[in-house]
């Protein structure tokens, strides 16, 4: 049976159609004192794959709770789906007394999984804090099917050296097109950062910028600006997890995004493409 977090009621329902499994009405409650309670009264089965996208602390929290319910309704075996890890990019201690933040989360989360299944996460290494067995699958393909079919062209960007890659595979599946990287140089008289492409020009070119997750949007951002200044005829932007945390969407349209496009893993209006086929190869 497939139970949902609050967070991943449409990647939930998708994958119980892709896989034909039932999926349970879980409860989302919160007690006068701001506890919360998520409980899945209708559980009956053997097996529950859990699927939550941790956004927030709550969600972080609801997803134990869940496992909980689960196992106390009899399930013998718990699959947990982080479609989206919380927490994922504080993958090591950045100054003397921090936790490694991922590894704290990954704990908790094995305290109540048999497994785990991890959606493109921003460093694979995150997988091995796991104290069960976690398999990582990408949802990176899925990119390209929303992309328009008549790109003129195409130029696919990652946001730096590491991340061409991840535009390489985009482009593959799209089936046309170059790929590049952005640089960033300084000018140390200044303090100026500029971003620009490494080597391809995007003059008159619709441009796809690829990265795994949007958060803030200032990164993006800038890219698409340099791009527009450097005569990009179309810039889109897509990736596997639209986080898009306060004004990111606004800002991207400020700087002459064409569109955004992301996956559910992080369930948005962007939401364009289910991770669910990906997710359901791993079950």
């Amino acid at each position: 049976m497939i139970v949902s977090g609050s967070t991943s009621q449409a990647l939930s329902a998708a994958l119980a159609a892709e896989t034909g499994e039932s999926l349970a009405v879980a409860e989302y409650d919160r007690f006068p004192d701001g506890e919360l309670l998520a409980s899945i009264p209708d559980f009956d089965d053997d097996r529950a794959v859990v699927v939550c996208t941790t956004t927030s602390s709550d969600a972080h929290l609801e997803l134990l709770q869940l496992q909980d319910a689960a196992r106390e309704a009899g399930a013998e075996e718990i699959v947990t789906v982080l479609p989206y890890m919380g927490y994922s990019r504080q993958d090591s201690a950045f100054k003397s007394g921090q936790p490694i933040s991922a590894r704290a989360v990954a704990r908790a989360v094995s305290s109540g999984a048999d497994r785990v299944v991890l959606v493109t996460p921003h460093e694979e290494r995150v997988a091995d804090f796991f104290d069960v067995p976690c398999e990582t699958v990408d949802a990176s393909s899925l990119l390209a099917d929303p992309l328009p079919d008549d790109l003129r062209e195409p130029l696919f960007l990652g946001p730096d050296a590491s991340a061409e890659d991840l535009a390489e595979e985009v482009r593959d599946v799209y089936g046309a097109g170059d790929t590049d990287y952005f640089e960033k140089t300084r000018d140390y008289d200044t303090g100026e950062v500029s971003v620009e492409p490494s080597d391809a020009s995007v003059t008159g070119r619709d441009v796809v910028v690829v990265d795994d997750i949007i958060a803030t949007g200032s990164t993006m951002s800038e890219a698409v600006g340099a791009l527009a200044d450097g005569g990009a005829n179309n810039v889109f932007a897509t990736c596997v997890h639209p986080v898009l945390t306060g004004n990111a969407r606004t800002k991207l349209a400020a700087a002459g995004i064409e569109a955004v496009y992301g996956t559910d893993t992080v369930e948005r209006e962007v939401s364009a493409v289910s991770a669910a086929s990906v997710v359901a190869d791993a079950l």
